[in-house]
């Protein structure tokens, strides 16, 4: 058998995304505030990008729409921040095939190298400064403020510095003495002697490593930490369960007593730098408005708001295009104007694809939105995705991070993904949301100890209600609603007779 080389010619089909497609993918799941610095760096990177400074058009809502209107999955509401976009240009062709959710996206955008953000500001920026001023001191300016009038030597503050670092906003300490001793090259005993020093500080209970020291350093302080209240801190989970009979034999103390210490602990702070300020927390804005209209229907329409309404100069493109002279600057130039185009169209897909997606989860629940929580009805991704015809990855990056106001509320649109509980009587599933909403319900209405409801009551009341549900499944809902066993329930009504 000879061997010997030869060229050969084979044709095939792979999967290559570009740069702009993966970019796509990321803009589809941004949430509108991280759209915003998105579109803020484009309009600094990019000189061809302005504004749309220009007014809304008049709202279109009084106007009389169908109910294929309502829920139309063709083309963006007067509303949409798309009828705004200058979106006359020839997009700039990706040049590459994709498939599912890379195909979708090719119109949808880019992503931002966040670890180049930040935060800019000298005194200057005046709003940023009186926000300073006027801000509540975080817990851990307070503690440091505690440490420059301390008295400590140098080497203790750089140990006491690392501690405050290590103070979570609840005021509790989560570092490792050891770690931090062989960290900073001394001795586990200095370290423990400055912690000792910093439980000292205000609030009382800071630098505690656990809820039983919490409660102790507030007790010392107020000298109450007697044997039988030692006793009570060393068997918290005991009075977490409120077998009251188990505590009141391991303090050695009658009813009266126990009732006593009981109150006493609960008038102390679990969390003592919950106190004090945080960073402060961003404000949900909703990406999708649902009205209710005439004769039962629901308008969907985009928070125009929330969305950039961006331009392209073409009056300054034409003037550097023409002014470019070196084969670097036409290239350059060429970029931007591509890069621009592809912005734009793409912000334009991405509110069409929300509001396609918004759309369908509206007709799909609109029980809920019009009788409540009991009407949920059970949806997954393929549902809604089978029914636009989109991927499943691409409806759940739409889903991620967005937020439809409704006339119940204001909600994830992830919150109307439910799994579904099979019906006794082979009927239609029930939700799992609606199944967690009953059982709270029964559980609500227990009065005394004779209403409470076990978990095996529970199965039976819902299956006679036609929901074929098994005692795991309730007793995992139950606890992650944070509702305790039927035997505590019944301890906690019998102490509050």
């Amino acid at each position: 058998m000879a061997l010997g080389a030869r060229l050969e010619l084979r044709q095939g089909q792979g999967l290559v995304i570009t740069p702009q497609l993966q970019q796509a993918i990321k803009l589809l799941q941004l949430s509108n505030l991280e759209l915003e610095a998105f579109v803020e760096g484009e309009l600094e990177r990019n000189p061809l990008l302005q504004r749309d400074e220009r007014e809304s058009e008049p709202d279109r809502e009084e106007q009389p729409r169908s109910e294929a209107d309502d829920y139309s999955t063709d083309q963006v509401s007067d509303h949409a921040a798309a009828a705004d976009m200058d979106t006359s240009h020839d997009q700039a062709s990706p040049g590459e095939h994709a498939t599912g959710d890379a195909q979708e996206a090719q119109h949808a955008g880019g992503a931002v190298d966040w670890s180049k953000a930040g935060k800019g500001g000298g005194f200057e920026d005046t709003d940023d400064f009186e926000g300073r001023l006027t801000r509540e001191k975080t817990l851990s300016e307070h503690l440091h403020d505690q440490l420059a009038v301390a008295g400590l030597t140098p080497a203790q503050n750089a140990i006491a510095a690392i501690l405050i670092d290590g103070v979570d906003e609840g005021g509790y300490l989560r570092v490792d003495l050891i770690e931090t001793a062989e960290r900073l090259g001394c001795e586990l005993a200095a370290v423990e002697g400055v912690l000792t020093t910093l439980q000292g500080f205000e609030p009382t209970g800071v630098f505690a490593r656990d809820v039983r020291e919490c409660l102790m350093l507030q007790l010392k302080e107020r000298d109450r930490c007697d044997p039988a209240m030692t006793a009570l801190l060393d068997n918290l989970e005991l009075l977490a369960r409120r077998d009251m009979s188990a505590l009141r034999k391991v303090c050695g103390v009658d009813d009266e007593d126990m009732r006593e210490m009981v109150a006493e602990l609960r008038g102390l702070t679990p969390r003592p730098g919950a106190a004090f300020g945080g960073e402060p927390s961003q404000p949900v804005a909703p990406d999708v408005f649902v009205r209710e209209g005439l004769g039962g229907l629901w308008h969907v329409e985009l928070n125009t708001d929330t969305l950039p309404r961006l331009l392209i100069d073409q009056r300054y493109h034409a003037r550097v295009a023409g002014g470019a002279r070196t084969e670097q600057e036409k290239v350059f130039v060429s970029d931007c104007m591509a890069s621009a185009n592809w912005l734009v169209k793409s912000l334009d897909q991405r509110a069409k694809t929300i509001l396609k997606v918004a759309s369908e989860i509206v007709r799909q629940q609109d029980g809920f939105l019009a009788f409540g929580v009991e009407h949920l009805r059970p949806l997954n991704l393929k549902t809604v995705a089978d029914a636009i015809g989109m991927h499943e990855s691409t409806v759940s990056r739409v889903t991620s991070n967005k937020y439809i106001a409704t006339p119940r509320g204001l909600f994830e649109l992830k919150f109307f993904f439910t799994s579904s509980i099979a019906s006794t009587s082979g009927g239609e599933a029930h939700s799992a949301e609606s199944v967690r909403h009953k059982i709270k319900q029964l559980i609500d209405t227990e009065r005394g100890e004779r209403d409470v409801h076990s978990d095996d009551r529970i199965v039976e009341i819902l299956k006679e209600t036609g929901v074929d549900i098994a005692r795991r499944t309730v007793a995992k809902y139950r606890e992650a609603m944070r509702i305790p066993s039927s035997v505590e329930r019944r301890r906690m009504l019998k102490e509050a007779v």
